[in-house]
């Protein structure tokens, strides 16, 4: 399983920090968050960044046990 790491306003709709989720490519995880943390979360991610071991990722990308999956909202400030 992969590790997903959720950042702001995506740990907030998913009440937690991290999580270790199956799926076979980075959209097969983010689906897998989807299920579990409902439709807050859902709505979160259609305006996150997706990495995967510090790189942008693409939802078809393969994912192994060991890569980490990062959700990063939109940064704001001034």
């Amino acid at each position: 399983m992969a590790t997903i790491r959720l950042f702001a306003s995506a740990r907030e709709a998913a009440g937690r920090r991290s999580d270790e989720l199956a799926g076979s490519t980075v959209g097969d995880v983010l689906d897998a968050a989807v299920a579990g943390y409902g439709a807050e979360f859902a709505a979160v991610l259609e305006t996150c960044t997706v990495w995967r071991n510090g790189e942008p990722a693409e939802r078809g990308e393969h994912v192994t046990d060991s890569d980490e999956i990062a959700v990063l909202p939109p940064v704001s400030g001034g």
